[in-house]
C-alpha cells in the first residue's frame, strides 16, 4: 500500500514541479493545442523560473508524494470574495484514477475553509477531460470564456464549487 502526502513546496521543489508541468501537459493537450501553443504555454509558464517566480509573487504551491516520489502538484492564489482559486492542478499519468485528484481538492477545500473562505474556483480548457472529473466533484460552469493570451485564445470554463461549514 503507497504511502500518500501533500506539502507545502518552496524553491526547492520548482524544479519537480517545473517536470510535472510539462509531462502532464504533452499527456493532455496534444489532442487540444497546436505543438506550438503547447511549447509556448510550457516556456512561459513551466520553467523552473516560472515556477520560482509565482511563487514570489504570491502562489502557494503543495507537492502530492507518493511513496516519496513527486507525483502532483496544486497551486492556489486567495482571491477577492472570499475565493480561493486553484490556478493549476497536475498529476502524472501514471497515477490518475488512484483518488489523488480528489485528495489535492479536498486538501484545498480545508485550507480555504481554514482562511474563512467561501468557495474554490478554477479555469480549465473546455475540451479537456478534467472537465468532466471536475463536474463529478461538485464544480459548476459560472462562465464560459475566450481569453486572449499572447497571440492564442484560452477557451475556458470558469468553474466553483461552494465550500460547506
Amino acid at each position: 500500500m503507497s504511502t500518500v502526502s501533500i506539502k507545502p513546496a518552496g524553491v526547492a521543489e520548482a524544479e519537480c514541479i517545473s517536470e510535472i508541468g510539462k509531462k502532464s501537459y504533452w499527456e493532455t493537450y496534444p489532442a487540444i493545442l497546436t505543438t506550438e501553443q503547447i511549447d509556448f504555454m510550457l516556456n512561459k509558464n513551466y520553467t523552473v523560473e516560472a515556477i520560482q517566480a509565482l511563487m514570489d509573487s504570491g502562489q502557494d504551491f503543495y507537492v502530492l508524494y507518493e511513496d516519496a516520489m513527486v507525483k502532483g502538484f496544486v497551486s492556489v492564489q486567495v482571491k477577492e470574495q472570499s475565493i480561493m482559486r486553484i490556478e493549476k492542478l497536475y498529476l502524472l499519468a501514471e497515477v490518475k484514477g488512484k483518488g489523488y485528484g480528489k485528495l489535492l481538492l479536498d486538501f484545498i477545500a480545508q485550507l480555504a475553509k481554514s482562511k474563512d473562505l467561501k468557495r474554490l474556483e478554477l479555469n480549465v480548457n473546455r475540451n479537456n477531460p478534467a472537465y468532466y472529473f471536475y463536474l463529478k466533484q461538485n464544480f459548476l460552469i459560472t462562465e464560459t470564456v475566450d481569453i486572449p493570451y499572447h497571440g492564442y485564445v484560452l477557451d475556458d470554463y470558469v468553474m466553483q464549487k461552494e465550500l460547506t461549514l
